[in-house]
C-alpha cells in the first residue's frame, strides 16, 4: 500500500570563485611543504568566501542553481530550513533573507538550525517529519557555511583543513511503497563542546578587546578568541569511537548488514580520519565516497557535495541504498538511510 513519504529529489552546490591552494599555504607556512599539506589532509584547493559574501549569497546561488534543472519552481516551496554556523545576522534568521531573495512564497515556513557536521542528516530528519506529517510538501533544505571567516591567517590546523560552500537540496513527498529517508539515529555529548569552538562573539564571551588577543600555541599557531579552535586530537579520538557505533545501530534499526548498503556517503572530514574510518568499518572502497579534494572540509554541505559529484561521475544509480554518516562540532554525530 503506497503511503506519503519524503525523499531526496535533487540537490545542487555552489563554492565560492576564490580558491586557497596548498602552494599558496606553503607559502605563507614554509614549515610545511605542498606534500606535506596534501598527505595530512589529502586536501589540495578549498573555496573561500569574498569579503563581503556570506551564508546567504552562496545558498541564493545554490538555490537558483537547483531551481535551474526544473526539478522545481520557487512557488512549488512550502518550507525552507537552513543549517549553518556562520549566518548573515544573529537575527532575522538568515532562512527569512532567503526566502525574500529567491521570491519564495509567503505562507513558506523557514527557519534557521545551528549544527555543523551532522547537520545534512539532522535537516533530512526535519524535512522527513514535515512532510510526513502533512505540514509540508516541498521542503527546500539548505547548507551553507563560510566558516574561512572565523579562521585566523596564522592558524595552519584550521586553515589547510576548511573551505566555503552551500548546498541545495530538495526534498518532496511522493506516495510509495517503500520509505525514501529512514532509520535516523542520533547522539550528542556536550561534554566535547570546547573542543572545536569559536569562543567569542555570542552572549556568553561577548566580543571585546580582550577577545581579539592573539595567541601563539605550542605548535606555532595564531588566533584570538574570535576565531575557529579545534583540538584535533580529541577530535579524532571522539570520531573513531562513535562513527563506528553510529553506523552499526543504522543497520540494526534497518534489519540490514553492512553489504546490504550500496554507498556510504560520510561527512567529508579530511583524507586521514577517513581513511582510518573506513578501514576500522571495514567499508569496501568502492562503496565509499570520498570527495574533498577541490574542496576541503565544508562543514554541513560535505555530504551533499560527495552526493551530486558521485552522481556527475556516475557512481550513483536509482534504488540505491545510501547511509549517510555525518559527525563533528557539539559533539553531535547523526546517520540514516536513503534510497537514491
Amino acid at each position: 500500500m503506497n503511503t506519503r513519504i519524503a525523499r531526496v529529489s535533487g540537490i545542487e552546490y555552489v563554492v565560492p570563485e576564490s580558491i586557497l591552494s596548498n602552494e599558496m599555504l606553503a607559502s605563507d607556512f614554509p614549515e610545511w611543504s605542498v606534500e606535506k599539506i596534501f598527505s595530512k589532509t589529502g586536501i589540495s584547493q578549498r573555496a573561500i568566501a569574498a569579503p563581503g559574501e556570506c551564508a546567504s549569497d552562496l545558498a541564493v546561488k545554490a538555490c537558483l542553481k537547483l531551481f535551474e534543472t526544473g526539478k522545481a519552481k520557487p512557488d512549488s516551496i512550502d518550507f525552507i530550513i537552513l543549517c549553518t554556523q556562520s549566518p548573515d545576522y544573529f537575527l532575522p534568521a538568515t532562512a527569512c533573507i532567503i526566502q525574500n531573495r529567491l521570491g519564495l512564497p509567503k505562507a513558506c515556513g523557514a527557519f534557521d538550525f545551528n549544527q555543523g557536521c551532522s547537520g545534512f542528516v539532522y535537516g533530512l530528519g526535519i524535512a522527513k517529519g514535515l512532510i510526513e506529517s502533512g505540514q509540508a510538501s516541498n521542503v527546500l533544505l539548505v547548507t551553507a557555511e563560510t566558516y574561512s571567516k572565523f579562521i585566523n591567517p596564522g592558524d595552519k590546523s584550521v586553515r589547510t583543513l576548511f573551505g566555503d560552500g552551500a548546498a541545495a537540496i530538495l526534498v518532496s513527498a511522493e506516495y510509495a511503497v517503500e520509505s525514501g529517508i529512514d532509520h535516523f539515529v542520533y547522539g550528542t555529548d556536550g561534554g566535547g563542546a570546547q573542543n572545536l569552538i569559536v569562543p567569542a562573539g555570542g552572549m556568553r564571551l561577548p566580543l571585546s578587546e580582550s577577545s581579539d588577543l592573539e595567541r601563539v600555541d605550542e605548535s606555532g599557531n595564531r588566533r584570538s578568541d574570535t576565531n575557529l579552535y579545534m583540538n584535533g586530537p580529541a577530535i579524532f579520538e571522539f570520531t573513531m569511537n562513535s562513527v563506528p557505533a553510529l553506523v552499526d545501530s543504522v543497520l540494526v534499526r534497518a534489519g540490514l548488514t553492512l553489504a546490504d548498503v550500496d554507498v556510504f556517503a560520510f561527512h567529508q572530514a579530511n583524507r586521514f580520519m577517513l581513511d582510518s574510518l573506513r578501514r576500522r568499518i571495514r567499508i569496501p572502497p568502492e562503496k565509499f565516497l570520498m570527495s574533498f579534494e577541490k574542496f576541503g572540509n565544508t562543514v554541513s554541505s560535505t555530504i551533499p557535495i560527495a552526493l551530486c559529484e558521485a552522481e556527475r561521475e556516475g557512481k550513483l544509480r536509482r534504488g540505491q541504498r545510501i547511509m549517510t554518516v555525518g559527525f563533528g562540532v557539539g559533539y553531535s554525530w547523526a546517520g540514516c538511510l536513503l534510497r537514491w
